[in-house]
């Protein structure tokens, strides 16, 4: 449409921009090319939509790939907000202050480069990263440093990235009041793995838990992309940046320790246990005990502040299927009590428990309760020792200790068993902190508010079995043999533990050489 109207043409060309805003973008704006320059604003189907879904909704999320041009659309939207409306006060935030600062400038140019006639309010303040209108209307930028916004009554609110603002989950429980008066937010961003606020936002508003829009725009929305394009683009992309910018894809997204094709591949073996049980449901089971076969049982023992769970992880050596988990919050005797019982269950399995603080009350009631099969580990190596030896080695300890020095150990000793498919995990609850592990600083730890106990005891099992177990020869079945073979030698030697009847420690290497030579005769030994 030609811009030469007489006066009554421009009053009606305004009183219909200022109904469909759509009309006004496409009609009269001009936007920034980076190869042509000033350009008409010709919007896109799925653009349309967008503005339709911004004036229709209070709360829309756009879950969108790269460069579809999501962020010109809600300046554009932004525009015609604080031009077409008296005192309207936006906010625009972003995790990084030259981000927000972005968006406000390209609302500025558009806005500068309407018609004369068509900017029926002028700026009257003129800041870099703000800018206020002779109609009371109001834009600025803001990071998410600082009280921005919270004292404040806003029209719009605009989060630029929201999946890469960090704590924005607090933040919005503060920014969410100054919306109380009918103000709206538009939250947008490519994904950034799981467990965030624009994850979990994204997830509760496909369920219709929450209050926000939700619009998916992947690469394949815009009509001049296709398979050509895409081969092109991905080239020299990795798996997750692909699945980043491209595919709106949250678990093969973000820096998670495990990676997000590994984990795809471990939600399909997920399934529902046989059994929810113990005094509060918890402890899951998917098979029953099978006297022919070996477990090993490891537990992590809550700090207790009652913010993290006390959990354990049932695993069969052979086939490495952790077929029983727990997770719940009972205090140490409760647990110690537990895992005596559900251990001497399942064949009294090898118990191996992470002895922090409160490990090591769990550990002396083990001891007290006389279970006979508990790790004991050397300082500093954590070699698995068997429990007549801890007794005459002044440098064992029971438990395993993680530490900065065995953390990253264990952490990659998971990673290699998941990536190469050598462990069973059926637990969805497991496989949601995987997804919610990630590279933070350096250094794998769970988000912000969530949790990695069970990854913690998962990791120390892999270890255990990996590299423990298989180094020295001394699981389940040796024990089983050693046992046996004391008794088929007709020894006077006594295999009780401390503190029972009978119990003495001399010779004792004598003793176990020898029943380590009666080792070869049973051939159910792991190999």
């Amino acid at each position: 449409m030609t811009f030469k109207l007489d006066r009554k043409q421009r009053v009606r060309e305004i009183l219909k921009c200022g109904k469909d805003p759509s009309y006004f973008l496409k009609t009269y704006a001009r936007i920034s090319h980076p190869l042509h320059g000033l350009v008409p604003f010709n919007t896109y189907p799925f653009q349309d939509d967008l503005l339709k879904d911004f004036n229709d909704y209070r709360f829309n999320i756009i879950l969108k790939a790269r460069q579809l041009g999501i962020s010109t659309i809600t300046a554009g939207y932004v525009v015609w907000m604080l031009l077409f409306h008296r005192d309207k006060n936006v906010l625009v935030m972003a995790t990084k202050f030259s981000t927000a600062g972005n968006l406000v400038n390209k609302v500025k140019k558009i806005m500068k480069n309407l018609p004369d006639w068509l900017r029926i309010a002028s700026i009257d303040i003129d800041n870099r990263t703000s800018f206020v209108l002779s109609n009371g209307s109001q834009i600025k930028a803001s990071s998410t440093s600082g009280d921005a916004g919270r004292s404040e009554a806003l029209s719009l609110l605009v989060l630029d990235e929201a999946a890469h603002i960090e704590g924005l989950e607090e933040l919005w429980t503060g920014l969410y009041p100054t919306l109380s008066t009918g103000g709206r937010c538009i939250a947008l961003s490519t994904p950034n793995g799981v467990g965030n606020w624009f994850h979990k936002t994204c997830t509760d508003a496909e369920a219709g838990s929450n209050n926000f829009k939700l619009t998916n725009l992947p690469w394949d929305v815009h009509p001049d992309r296709d398979k050509t394009w895409f081969e092109k683009e991905t080239k020299n992309m990795s798996r997750r940046q692909i699945a980043q910018e491209l595919e709106c894809n949250f678990n093969t997204s973000g820096e998670t320790v495990i990676d997000g094709d590994d984990i795809e591949y471990l939600l399909t073996k997920v399934r529902e246990p046989k059994y929810r049980t113990g005094f509060d449901r918890n402890f899951w089971i998917w098979e029953d005990y099978d006297p022919t076969c070996n477990y090993l049982m490891v537990a992590d023992v809550a700090r207790g502040d009652g913010e993290d769970f006390s959990t354990f992880h049932i695993i069969e050596l052979e086939t490495l299927s952790v077929i029983a988990e727990y997770q719940g919050k009972p205090n140490p005797d409760m647990f110690a009590a537990m895992l005596n019982q559900t251990g001497r269950e399942f064949g009294s399995c090898m118990l191996v428990v992470e002895n922090n603080n409160i490990g090591y009350t769990v550990l002396d009631k083990l001891i007290e309760y006389q279970y006979p099969n508990i790790y004991y580990s050397i300082k500093s190596t954590h070699e698995y020792i068997d429990q007549h030896q801890a007794e005459v080695i002044n440098s064992s300890v029971a438990g395993f200790s993680t530490s900065m020095k065995t953390r990253p150990l264990i952490i990659a000793k998971m990673e290699e068993f998941i990536r190469n498919k050598l462990i069973n995990i059926y637990s969805a609850r497991t496989i949601n902190e995987m997804r919610t592990f990630i590279w933070k600083n350096g250094k794998p730890q769970a988000m912000r508010s969530y949790h990695d106990d069970l990854i913690m005891a998962l990791a120390i099992a892999c270890w255990v079995r990996d590299t423990a177990l298989q180094t020295n020869a001394r699981d389940l079945n040796y024990q089983k043999a050693f046992a046996q073979s004391i008794i088929t030698s007709k020894t006077s030697f006594d295999t009780t533990i401390k503190g029972q009847a009978g119990y003495k420690n001399d010779n004792i290497f004598d003793k176990m050489k020898e029943a380590e030579n009666l080792y070869s005769q049973y051939d159910w030994i792991i190999k």
